[in-house]
């Protein structure tokens, strides 16, 4: 293994001028989500290896995140905003039944799952999990992630209470057990790729999960 202070393969990169802190931070994060894309493993964003890929010396990094785990809360959190914007393009494109429209956000969801795996680990624990009591990353910082995807599947399912087309009793559990059933689905699909899935297996999932009646998809 090469020394990980060697810059001779570092890009150079034009200083910021004053004023423009910010767009190297969104440099740093960019950089590490590329990095989390081409290796799909979350343990090879480093300090070093971020800074190499923006362009600049590792201590640099330190004016905008305190250390590693922030970075990575920075790029979870940055997959999550990518994840409710796709959640939120999936129920604009569907038609204005309730049942639809939770439908069309559950197979986005499954579709981003698919579409970003090394993201979408990571964004639910993976080896970056810090230990609040160790790192700046807080357990207040870790509990508020995903909360505006939840409360989007959570209002879509009341929707479809107050419908009629859903018989759920307690919308709160049967949101967290919805997106279990999502989230089991997307990990099982990436770690048994080979397994003869069956073709309707999602909307199996989701028609028990969201407890649907037998109307139809009109309803």
């Amino acid at each position: 293994m090469g020394d990980d202070t060697d810059t001779s393969a570092t890009p150079v990169r034009v200083r910021n001028r004053r004023g423009e802190g910010a767009r190297l931070r969104e440099e740093i994060v960019a950089a590490a989500v590329e990095l989390l894309d081409e290796t799909g493993d979350e343990s090879a964003i480093t300090l070093r290896s971020v800074a190499r890929k923006v362009g600049i010396a590792a201590p640099s990094i330190y004016r905008h995140f305190s250390d590693q785990p922030a970075i990575m809360l920075a790029v979870v959190r940055n997959a999550f905003a990518d994840l409710d914007e796709q959640l939120s393009a999936a129920v604009d494109a569907a038609d204005d039944a309730p049942r639809a429209r939770l439908t069309a956000l559950c197979q986005g969801y499954l579709r981003f799952a698919e579409a970003h795996p090394g993201r979408y680990r990571t964004m639910f624990g993976g080896f970056w999990m810090p230990d609040p009591n160790a790192s700046s990353v807080t357990a207040q910082d870790l509990g508020t992630l995903g909360e505006a995807s939840m409360g989007r599947l959570a209002e879509a399912l009341q929707d479809c209470v107050t419908a009629g087309c859903a018989t759920s009793t307690d919308v709160f559990a049967d949101t967290v057990a919805l997106w279990l059933g999502l989230h089991g689905l997307a990990h099982q699909r990436a770690v048994a790729a080979s397994f003869p899935w069956p073709p309707d297996i999602a909307d199996r999932v989701i028609t028990t999960l969201a407890h649907f009646t037998d109307a139809g998809e009109g309803a």
